[in-house]
């Protein structure tokens, strides 16, 4: 009797960043919902939602109020990206080939990669702030090192065990927040509570494109965590699911870090103010977040790891990745990110959030494209050998509708962003609000979608490219 490909599955991840064939596809689309809702309570979201009361000075009806519409909105494309994973069967940078040609991809995959690197390597040094908060006696540096090898023993043994650990995070997790919040609003500290802020438009909308972006960077690599599904998944169970996990772990996370901060006096750090906010349950709650964070930054490992592969493969194509060499690279990662976050610790998070604004600048029109090559143009079909090859196949080295629609949306961003580069003119005017990542969206999606409709070449090739899909 064969064994069902759900029980049979490997524990240690054979594939990297290859086609997942029928016969290696399992677990159940339900597993995305408890993936991104317990990926999502960690202390890195807490201490961006944070941003909405302590930087931008909004009350807390309003923050919850923008945190809300900026994770619902967000979370939409971020969702959209994951129902691509089990119609393709391959990870999401590997995909962009199909958009942007064999090496017009590179920019995008050295993008991501760098992004999640430093996603890892931020939560690490969270990881050894809250050791250190728990068990005083263990340096914070101490503490970056343990957080970082427990994240790569997971990363390492990839995809199936970070869905079974977020299966059991989901529920620990869950119950964990919820008596945080009964314990915080039955022992709030400070007189001003609910009105300690205000409603403020410009501050208003810089939190709800906090939380929109924090949905739109796992775009890069959402799809990887759904693509071992088996293909005959309905894409709106697999949208669903994800949309639902990660909008409402996210939400909650942001929020809990409002309220903490918003129950504490005034100037504390946020995970300090968790800590007092929580009382005497503080250190069981420390403890969780910990667990959540090692746990959780596997994926970040995990993206990167797959980025570099992506990166090196597209110019040693004879080059067939393994579960080892995903282990050499993983650790070869891990190793330089320690260094970094040890050396950095002090002000490491403050200049990763800087980073990761500039970088969303130009993932922002790669999403638009990457979604309306998908769902409007190619509706999912693809030639899977074209893309693994080195001239592209059908789709060439380069596309050029793609990228000049990517260029001009990055150039259309500029007046309205707010980073730590540049300030745009109408972002000034309007107090700092940075509102790049719409108009990016709003401009690159129907662009792109008129460049790729109006080129017959291009039409040709997405033609032989459904023709190859369905042989």
């Amino acid at each position: 009797m064969a064994i069902p490909a759900a029980t049979s599955a490997p524990l240690i991840e054979k594939h990297t960043i290859g086609y997942v064939p029928p016969e290696d596809r399992h677990g159940k689309v339900r597993d995305l919902f408890t993936l991104w809702f317990g990926g999502n309570i960690a202390p890195l979201p807490i201490v961006t939602g944070a941003l909405g009361v302590q930087l931008f000075h909004l009350n807390l009806l309003w923050g919850i109020v923008a945190i809300l519409v900026g994770h619902l909105v967000g979370g939409v494309l971020m969702a959209l990206h994951s129902a691509q994973g089990p119609q393709m069967g391959i990870p999401q940078m590997i995909q962009s080939r199909a958009q942007f040609g064999s090496l017009g991809a590179l920019l995008v995959v050295l993008i991501a990669g760098v992004m999640y690197i430093g996603f890892f390597a931020s939560n690490i040094v969270l990881a050894g702030k809250s050791l250190h908060g728990v068990v005083d006696s263990v340096p914070v540096p101490v503490g970056i090192v343990i957080g970082a090898v427990g994240s790569g023993i997971i990363g390492i043994i990839g995809y199936r065990f970070i869905h079974v650990l977020n299966r059991i995070g989901t529920w620990v997790l869950g119950i964990g927040i919820v008596v945080g919040f009964g314990y915080i609003f039955t022992h709030i500290q400070t007189d001003d509570f609910l009105t300690r802020g205000s409603f403020n438009l410009s501050g208003w909308l810089a939190t709800v494109s906090l939380a929109a972006l924090w949905q739109i960077a796992f775009a890069p690599y959402v799809s990887d965590y759904s693509r071992y599904l088996p293909a005959d998944v309905k894409v709106s169970s697999t949208f669903w699911t994800t949309y639902l996990g990660s909008a409402l772990g996210s939400s909650l996370a942001f929020i809990f870090g409002a309220v903490a901060v918003l129950a504490t006096p005034v100037g504390m750090d946020t995970m300090d103010a968790v800590k007092l906010a929580t009382g005497s349950i503080g250190p069981l709650m420390l403890v969780l977040f910990l667990l959540s964070v090692i746990s959780h930054n596997a994926l970040n490992l995990y993206g990167a790891v797959l980025s570099l592969i992506t990166l090196v493969q597209t110019f040693a194509y004879r080059w067939i990745p393994t579960a080892k060499s995903r282990a050499v690279i993983s650790i070869i990662v891990l190793l330089a990110c320690c260094f970094a976050a040890v050396g950095a610790s002090k002000d490491f998070i403050g200049h990763f959030v800087d980073m990761v604004l500039v970088l969303l600048v130009v993932l922002v029109p790669w999403t638009a494209i990457n979604l309306i090559d998908f769902y409007a143009i190619h509706k999912g079909q693809y030639d899977i050998q074209s893309i693994f090859q080195v001239d592209g196949g059908i789709y060439g080295r380069y596309n050029p509708q793609a990228l000049l629609a990517y260029a001009i949306g990055i150039a259309v961003q500029i007046p309205f962003m707010n980073t730590p580069l540049y300030v745009g003119p109408v972002s000034a005017h309007i107090n700092g609000a940075d509102l790049s990542w719409l108009v990016g969206l709003l401009v690159t999606s129907p662009l792109y979608f008129w460049l790729a409709n109006r080129d017959t070449s291009y039409r040709r090739r997405m033609m032989g490219g459904k023709l190859a899909s369905s042989l």
